[in-house]
């Protein structure tokens, strides 16, 4: 009994060894022939498709099967009586025990000998057979029947893996397939990790990119919201000699004014209620790399001073510390309002705004680069066709028309949902774009068109709205759609276009209570 104990544990070892199970098979054959009369070991999988047996693992003494012996065909009838048997779980000896289909079909032609047969089990239940064929004029005993239905759960464990392998196999050849059909149809012979649009419409902000790249110095960052801004910014990031360094994004506008000095620059056990620990800030775990300060527009006075001494030298303090610390981070900062116009109304420092904006990258608008629409609504088709599992898709001329007379206020990042959302609605066959682009996604009036009036006079001469009015109301009218949900598929930040937690650092600017919305939505 100790010997198949030591037997089952090498076993188990050569069936873990292997993916493929006829590397499995080869190697625990030798081993059974040890402890048993075995001349042959099989493993033939039952394929439910094709309604046969397929011999996919074999380990012989002899010779290998020859192709015409490795497949059986079953009629509906012995298969389904095949699968009651393994749902069972017997070990059978053949010929002395009546199988549950003729004795030829269970073994592959040209082959006998006494035979014990297991089943095997699979995730999705039973997935083949285990053949312990003896060589004559062997025969077996009650112990090897026991050991054989020892040997079936190793056996089937190494059909799984085998399994999986060829379906994993199937995924990567199917999306080869697709991915060289996008590639015919664009004509082009290889994707790249390349910017889209980097010689085109992206074509003068790539050459700021690639002179300010080799230096140190600040880079600020302007574009609308959804423009690209983090992408320019890993871009310099990419380009410089801090790229195997770390690159660390932080929304200033998302964080509590409360909170914003311990995030940037950490803080000391003890230094404030809740502070159980020592906490490094961004700044410390971007050192020797760079941080990407995303609406740098939004952070308080309080805390622009000492953003401002941290790039001056490089030294900060952390909350409730005594020490100084010295760090060595490139700053790229980005924002998508005029600071300027807010250094003249005195809400950020000048001397910050010298300091940021040492190179200015002016990021152009979606609307501003149409000759990149094509290559834009390509990469995210391709994008959506792999992240929902759909057939590749590429959109058509008329769907070009359609996405180049949209306003596009979300700019890149509301191409990529509306064409996310035309993938689904299309479920495979289609891109949606008609719908995609309908309610709720309808193109906002251009300046040239006129301010719209939203309420009363809100838009007369005599009462123009300020900027923060015509905000606060657009929000509004978003959460009253949404009743006062801001995050999710359908919540008001995906309506607008942006970041959930811009949404909500502007809702706190503007004192909007999103609650007073779902109440109103749910009466």
């Amino acid at each position: 009994m100790q010997r198949f104990v030591s037997l089952l544990l090498k076993v188990w070892r050569a069936a873990c060894q292997h993916i493929e199970i006829g590397e499995s098979t080869s190697g625990i054959a030798p081993l059974l022939r040890k402890h048993l009369p075995v001349d042959l070991v099989l493993v033939r999988r039952i394929d439910l498709e094709k309604s046969c047996l397929d011999t996919v693992g074999a380990g012989t003494s002899s010779s290998e099967l020859q192709p015409t012996q490795k497949r059986s065909n079953l009629d509906p009838e012995d298969l389904e009586r095949l699968l009651a048997w393994c749902q069972r779980g017997e070990v059978l000896r053949l010929p002395r025990d009546e199988g549950p289909i003729p004795h030829e079909l269970i073994l592959p032609e040209g082959v006998d000998g006494e035979t014990l047969v297991g089943p095997l089990r699979g995730q999705d239940g039973p997935s083949g057979l285990l053949l312990l064929i003896a060589g004559s004029p062997s025969s077996f005993s009650e112990p090897h029947e026991e050991v054989t239905k020892a040997l079936v759960e190793p056996f089937s464990v190494a059909l799984e893996n085998d399994r999986q392998l060829r379906a994993m196999r199937t995924h990567q050849e199917a999306a080869e397939a697709d991915r060289y059909s996008l590639l015919t149809k664009l004509g082009r012979q290889e994707i790249s990790e390349a910017i889209v649009g980097a010689e085109s419409g992206l074509r003068t902000v790539m050459e700021r990119v690639q002179l300010v790249a080799r230096s140190d110095v600040p880079v600020l960052i302007f574009g609308e919201t959804g423009s690209g801004k983090e992408v320019i910014a890993r871009a310099v990031h990419a380009r410089s000699g801090r790229e195997s360094g770390p690159f660390l994004r932080v929304n200033c506008g998302a964080i509590p004014p409360e909170l914003i000095d311990s995030e940037l620059f950490g803080h000391d056990r003890g230094s404030f209620t809740g502070a159980v620990a020592m906490r490094k800030g961004w700044f410390e775990r971007a050192d020797g790399g760079t941080l990407f300060l995303d609406e740098v527009g939004e952070l308080p006075l309080a805390a622009q001073v000492r953003l401002l001494r941290i790039l001056q030298d490089g030294t900060f303090e952390r909350v409730g510390g005594q020490r100084q610390l010295v760090v060595d981070v490139r700053v790229v900062a980005a924002t998508n309002r005029d600071l300027q116009a807010m250094v003249a109304d005195g809400r950020f420092r000048d001397d910050l705004w010298y300091r940021l904006a040492v190179f200015p990258i002016q990021l152009p608008s979606l609307r501003d680069r149409p000759e990149d629409m094509p290559a834009l609504a390509t990469h995210f088709a391709l994008r959506a066709a792999k992240r929902f599992g759909l057939p590749v898709l590429v959109p058509s001329p008329d769907d070009m028309n359609l996405l180049l007379a949209y306003d596009w206020p979300g700019n890149i990042r509301e191409l990529a949902a509306v064409i996310d959302r035309a993938a689904i609605l299309g479920d495979g066959k289609r891109l949606e774009f008609a719908a995609a682009l309908g309610s709720g996604c309808s193109p906002r009036p251009s300046a040239k068109n006129g301010v719209r009036a939203t309420s009363g006079t809100l838009g007369t001469p005599e009462k123009f709205p300020t900027l923060d009015a015509m905000v606060s109301e657009h929000i509004g009218a978003a959460l009253r759609t949404t009743s006062g949900r801001v995050e999710g598929p359908h919540g008001a930040a995906a309506m607008l276009g942006i970041n959930p937690h811009t949404l909500r650092a502007r809702m706190r600017k503007l004192r909007i209570d999103w609650t007073e919305y779902r109440q109103t939505g749910q009466k």
